[in-house]
């Protein structure tokens, strides 16, 4: 099953559940839920008995902040019914994810340039944030990095730690999830890794040997193979990649970044380009090697997912209001359109779970 969301005014339905054909990357909208205004990202706890969505505004009771939305999931169908929502305590939180083992959820809002973390109550519904971390400071390039923009909280594969990555100032910062209250403190030091001036780091994702990650960089085009310490939670630069061919001076903005389950692939996404990416990765030092850019199936291909078998990527195309599937290539990582694209209004967010039945 896949669940996705969008970008979609308060009242229309705006989060859907597919069935997903893992032989043949065909989708089936099984049924749709209101999640209210931009219910653009989306993180399911383990339980597959909760989702939490960020509502992706900048105006939530007439504060100048989004919310965050809690539902409760039918274990026969995976259909959504609203438990509450809560301010996300800034302007366009843009992801989310769960840390604490499940007890607490991570949102990164964009415009408010901060994170938040909400503890989750027994009945799941969210309780109003605990804590509220403010990123400061600006980068190079003054259209778009003029202040803090925290695009991307999750928790490492150890729990040690929480990242959050901010594309305004360039860094990527770190915290510890304080077991059983919902709270996060900056961990030491806070500032795990920073980029190159100007590169406009959007997401990151670990290797499954969690001895690497890999952040897409959104303004200077370029994919960054970190080399993790848990030890004291710092990143070191293993190498630095460009996302699309030399020759492309056009708009781009790489979004999304996945690794393939066996760790052998990373993939990212180009919006401008209009293509995937796909590096091969020496599990021995987490080095890149470039194996093909291929088009996306749509424009502006703004999310993707490996499903769960690790045949098929699923990349949302937000402005051609397309999900296309493409069948991965084991052996090389390639990717082969498999000819089955599904529409649906403005995709942000594609999260494969197992089945419902």
């Amino acid at each position: 099953m896949v669940y996705v969301g969008t970008y979609a005014d308060a009242d229309s339905e705006s989060i859907f559940l597919y069935q997903l054909n893992p032989e043949t990357g065909e989708l089936t909208r099984v049924s749709a839920f209101k999640g209210g205004e931009n219910p653009s990202f989306l993180a399911l706890n383990e339980q597959r008995n909760y989702l939490y969505a960020v509502n992706e505004t900048g105006n939530f009771e007439g504060q100048k902040s989004g919310a965050v939305s809690a539902f409760s999931v039918d274990q026969q169908n995976g259909n959504l019914t609203l438990l509450n929502q809560v301010s996300s305590q800034g302007g366009s939180p843009c992801y989310i994810s769960l840390g604490d083992g499940g007890k607490t959820v991570l949102v990164a809002n964009y415009m408010g340039g901060n994170v938040a973390s909400f503890p989750i109550q027994e009945n799941g519904q969210l309780a109003a944030a605990a804590t509220v971390d403010q990123h400061k400071g600006t980068g190079p390039n003054k259209s778009r990095q003029e202040a803090a923009h925290a695009h991307f909280i999750a928790p490492s594969p150890d729990n040690k730690y929480a990242y959050s990555v901010d594309l305004g100032v360039d860094k990527i910062y770190s915290y510890r999830v304080n077991s059983g209250n919902g709270t996060m403190t900056p961990a030491e030091p806070a500032v795990a890794f920073t980029a190159a001036p100007g590169a406009g780091p959007r997401q990151m994702a670990f290797h499954p040997n969690g001895k690497y990650a890999f952040v897409i960089n959104e303004i200077n085009s370029t994919m960054t193979a970190l080399a993790y310490n848990s030890a004291d939670g710092t990143f070191t630069e293993v190498q630095t990649l460009p996302t699309i061919p030399a020759d492309f001076k056009e708009n781009n903005q790489p979004a999304a970044v996945r690794v393939s389950p066996d760790g052998k692939f990373v993939y990212g996404s180009n919006r401008g380009h209009n293509s995937i990416v796909v590096y091969s990765v020496d599990e021995n030092t987490g080095k890149m090697t470039h194996v093909e850019n291929v088009p996306c199936g749509g424009d502006w291909p703004r999310d993707m997912t490996v499903d769960l078998t690790g045949n098929l990527l699923l990349v949302a195309n937000e402005r051609s209001n397309s999900i296309a599937a493409f069948k991965i290539d084991k052996a090389t990582g390639k990717l082969t359109d498999t000819g089955h694209t599904s529409e649906v209004n403005k995709p942000v967010c594609v999260q494969v779970v197992p089945s419902f039945q």
